[in-house]
């Protein structure tokens, strides 16, 4: 009988440490996924747009620049692209920015402006670029710029001198660059599309 009882009371002790371990065990699986996603939160990256570099070429009576810029955390995470630029603190020029979704393009691309600088006074001139991603609110997000002074020397003077250049050309590489001309004229292609459209229904 004593050695049953003994027995007896080592197997409720054994039972009772087997379903404390279990409780432990338990009582820790919730903490597990927090943990988890504390570290995958940390792993976000915020979305960033970067410009790397702003370069400067002066021909006779232009003035080429090559903006550089890169998408952060990838090109996938951005929407409707916005550039503009200013010169002197002027805005000259505002475009509309199309980014190729294809799985083989880089993260990393390249505006081409092209400046006509007749009868621009020779001297030291600001030039800064703005780019940021357009939500339909109107609210600019992943906002950034960067500003380059460039020591112009005109080739040829001109007897008539103007304050600010204008735009020739808003070109870029791997990217489609859509300007306000354009925007209207697609515009204007649209109305006309949906003008005929109406008219044929009122046909039917």
């Amino acid at each position: 009988m004593e050695l049953s009882a003994i027995s007896l009371g080592k197997e409720k002790k054994r039972a009772k440490s087997l379903k404390a371990s279990k409780q432990l065990t338990l009582d820790n699986l919730p903490n597990a996924p927090k943990k988890a996603s504390v570290e995958a939160t940390g792993l976000v990256q915020k979305k960033q747009i970067i410009i790397t570099g702003i370069d400067t070429v002066t021909k006779e009576d232009e003035l080429l620049l090559k903006v550089g810029f890169r998408l952060k955390p990838s090109k996938t995470s951005f929407s409707k692209i916005r550039a503009d630029l200013f010169f002197n603190e002027q805005k000259l020029n505002s475009v509309s920015i199309t980014i190729p979704q294809s799985p083989l393009a880089a993260d990393d691309f390249e505006l081409t402006p092209v400046l006509d600088m007749k009868g621009i006074n020779a001297g030291s001139h600001t030039i800064r670029v703005e780019i940021y991603e357009l939500w339909s609110s109107g609210e600019k997000l992943s906002c950034t710029s960067k500003e380059v002074t460039v020591k112009y020397v005109p080739q040829t003077r001109e007897s008539k001198l103007i304050r600010i250049p204008t735009v020739k050309r808003f070109e870029g590489v791997d990217i489609t660059v859509i300007s306000e001309s354009d925007k209207n004229i697609y515009h204007e292609i649209e109305e006309t599309i949906k003008k005929e459209l109406v008219s044929k229904r009122d046909e039917w």
